[in-house]
């Protein structure tokens, strides 16, 4: 089946747009040049796209993968659906152009707070959403304390997939997958919290009967 000229002409200018911002940084690739690299006209580029920014920011969601509708897991294991969140990887056939691009992206988005705010929304948003939703969930459900700081165990699973990004992306081979070393730790705490909370009440109970 041949594919509409249109929808042709916009997947020519993602891969054009990748490449030059990857090998040339973000401010130096102009619309003119990405024109020119993927042979679609400007008029044409901007009856897809209203500016480069909204390029950039569909190229940022297409390398990571995160073209769809934001997954909402619920298994009704709450160490497993922590663990799915906290391991799910972007395309590695992006990989190499993710890391050329992201020095230059963290430098544009700097230097522009909306598109900055933009990315931060549509690419770092939704996983901590889907992870305050299974927190939200475990509470509800009694696997996790009412009174548990919903942010603040956000910044607790989200740091180590942090500490992961910044420090070990050179030595891969050898680093370790944190994802489900960070879920775990994370349930057996409250999980043992828990137990220990319905121990106390159980003996408390059993005490004030006597």
């Amino acid at each position: 089946m041949v594919r509409p000229r249109s929808s042709e002409a916009h997947e020519k200018v993602l891969h054009a747009a990748l490449a030059l911002f990857s090998e040339r940084g973000i401010e130096a690739a102009s619309m003119d040049s990405i024109a020119a690299s993927s042979g679609v006209s400007k008029a044409t580029i901007y009856n897809h796209w209203a500016d480069k920014e909204a390029l950039l920011l569909e190229v940022m969601l297409w390398v990571n993968g995160l073209t769809g509708d934001p997954e909402d897991v619920d298994t009704g294991d709450l160490q497993r659906d922590l663990t799915k969140v906290l391991t799910r990887k972007p395309p590695d056939k992006f990989e190499v152009a993710r890391d050329r691009m992201m020095p230059s992206l963290i430098s544009y988005s700097a230097l522009h707070p909306e598109f900055g705010k933009a990315w931060r929304h549509r690419v770092m948003e939704p996983p901590r959403q889907c992870i305050q939703n299974i927190l939200r969930r475990g509470i509800e459900r009694g696997q996790l304390p009412r009174d548990l700081d919903i942010e603040s165990a956000i910044a607790l699973l989200l740091g180590p997939m942090l500490y992961a990004h910044i420090f070990q992306r050179e030595q891969k081979a050898k680093s370790l997958d944190l994802g489900p070393l960070t879920a775990q730790a994370f349930w057996r705490a409250h999980h043992q919290a828990r137990e220990r909370r319905i121990e106390k009440a159980g003996i408390k109970k059993s005490s004030t009967k006597k």
